[in-house]
């Protein structure tokens, strides 16, 4: 509907200032279009008094002016709605000028000028539509604020926009701080987490090089394995030296045999002659060798025996030895497996011991780190409470200084408007004083001038005329001429046209009052 109306206003009306529907409301908030719109269709006679000022007085002498014309229109025109125009109320304008187009277009179909609208309307309807005009006027005044109010208004949201920026900027600056410490923070706590990463890994080499030094020191042997392996030691030199004397009295057999025995003797006799019992060889040897020798052999031979004797008892208990010692090396080795058990036990619960260590260690920095946190949220929260203090001050400080500035600037504002009031007040009594006493000097001249020319007899109906032209506030001296009137008279014609007009009014008046006096 926007769009068909601005195409309307735009083509067909061809209104003083082009309309788009984004700035609707606005054109038409101030009522100078309107009237013009309504001049347009010849309906309103003093378009000429319109403002397109948007100030609040403005608006009210403009949407004044077109009350009683849209009243004659027959559109739905009230204060509220006024308000709502003058606001910028979206659709409030929208709605005005549809209706305004279904009445002109009504008028236009029909034919009608507003002075016969007028005209046909009746005389107690056009008396009520005057009195409703005026409650109009005083509830418009009542419900549009004055424009030192707007200006004062505008003043305050200009001071609270500058607050709000103010806050805003404070509000910027506190973020970007705040960004700042949690950077140094972060980047404290990268450091943090490097050096403990740096720590760990030091205790995890130290550790290392621990478990590496450590010597794993066997359990040392008890007393009779130690006697055992050296009673072994002992048995097998013996062995050794038994085994060489053997091969010794092997020797000195074969020898002794080869001087006995022929040379023809078979082997298998010689191994009887090695197997026969001792007191056979002696006998032998006694029978071929001298008593001296065989003495000895027989003591050797009795040495040997005793020797063997002696030999197979120091090898049973060898043997009885060698089994204690295979029991004792057979428990050493149980004991060993147990210890190694048991050491690596120990080692476990070493290394368990260790991160026990190390668990509580790290326990102790979350701790302190905690602690340490704690500490920082409790600094920053007090930091931040002095912060939000010390801006409130700032704020309640800057307000003050602000509503100090504003009231010396409304201080400012209402002197400047009384010294105006004062000024258009002066300028209007002495205006008012100017123009009464041009005329009473050219009333003097003009009776002057009359008198000396009439011989002090001036006309009575000339006199009443120049009284009325002098009371009403016209000229009486001639301002331009009137024959012939022109299409486009002059300010100076319509004076005297309207001076025409009072005298002729005048004179009618003096004819409908005459036959009173004369009867």
């Amino acid at each position: 509907m926007t769009d068909i109306l601005c195409d309307w206003l735009n083509r067909e009306v061809k209104l003083s200032r082009a309309v788009d529907p984004e700035s609707f409301s606005r054109e038409f908030s101030s009522g100078y279009l309107i009237g013009e719109l309504l001049n347009k269709f010849e309906l309103q006679d003093d378009f000429d008094q319109f403002s397109q000022s948007r100030v609040s007085n403005a608006k009210l002498n403009n949407f004044s002016r077109m009350e009683p014309t849209l009243q004659l229109l027959g559109v739905q025109f009230d204060p509220n709605v006024a308000r709502n125009i003058m606001t910028e109320q979206h659709g409030a304008a929208t709605k005005l000028i549809y209706q305004l187009y279904v009445a002109l277009e009504k008028k236009k179909k029909a034919g009608l000028t507003g002075v016969a609208m007028d005209a046909m309307r009746p005389s107690a309807h056009a008396k009520l539509r005057s009195l409703e005009t005026e409650m109009y006027r005083e509830r418009l005044k009542a419900l549009m604020p004055r424009q030192a109010d707007l200006s004062l208004q505008q003043i305050s949201d200009s001071f609270q926009n500058k607050a709000k920026n103010l806050e805003n900027q404070m509000a910027n600056m506190q973020f970007e701080k705040q960004q700042q410490a949690k950077k140094l923070q972060e980047e404290k706590r990268v450091q943090d987490m490097e050096k403990k990463i740096v720590e760990k890994r030091r205790q995890n080499e130290i550790m290392a090089k621990i478990q590496a030094a450590i010597i794993q020191i066997p359990k040392p042997m008890p007393q009779h394995t130690v006697k055992a392996i050296e009673d072994q030691k002992l048995l097998k030199k013996k062995r050794e030296a038994e085994n060489t004397y053997t091969e010794i009295q092997k020797f000195e057999k074969q020898m002794r045999k080869e001087t006995i025995m022929p040379a023809k003797l078979t082997e298998s006799m010689m191994q009887v002659v090695i197997q026969a019992r001792t007191p056979a060889i002696t006998e032998l040897l006694n029978t071929y060798s001298d008593d001296e020798y065989i003495r000895k052999i027989q003591k050797r031979l009795e040495e040997d025996t005793f020797a063997r004797e002696q030999r197979e008892k120091r090898r049973r208990k060898m043997l009885r030895e060698q089994l204690i010692a295979h029991e004792a090396q057979e428990e050493a080795y149980r004991e060993e497996q147990l210890i190694n058990r048991l050491m690596r036990q120990s080692q476990q619960e070493r290394r368990i011991a260790v991160q026990l260590m190390h668990v509580r260690h790290e326990k102790e920095v979350m701790w302190q780190n905690r602690i340490y946190r704690e500490k920082q949220f409790e600094e920053r929260r007090l930091k931040e409470f002095q912060e939000a203090l010390d801006r409130e001050a700032a704020l309640a400080e800057q307000e003050k200084i602000e509503l100090e500035e504003q009231a010396l600037k409304e201080k400012q504002l209402h002197e400047k408007l009384a010294a105006e009031r004062a000024e258009a007040r002066y300028r209007k009594h002495y205006g008012i004083c100017w123009e009464v006493v041009e005329q009473i000097i050219d009333l003097v001249n003009k009776i002057g001038e009359y008198r000396t020319l009439t011989n002090n007899l001036i006309p009575v109906k000339l006199m009443r005329d120049w009284k009325e032209l002098f009371l009403k506030g016209k000229p009486i001296y001639e301002q331009a001429e009137i024959d012939p009137l022109p299409a486009k008279p002059t300010s100076e014609q319509l004076v005297e046209l309207d001076k025409m007009n009072l005298l002729d009014e005048k004179d009618y008046d003096e004819y409908k009052v005459l036959p009173t006096d004369m009867a």
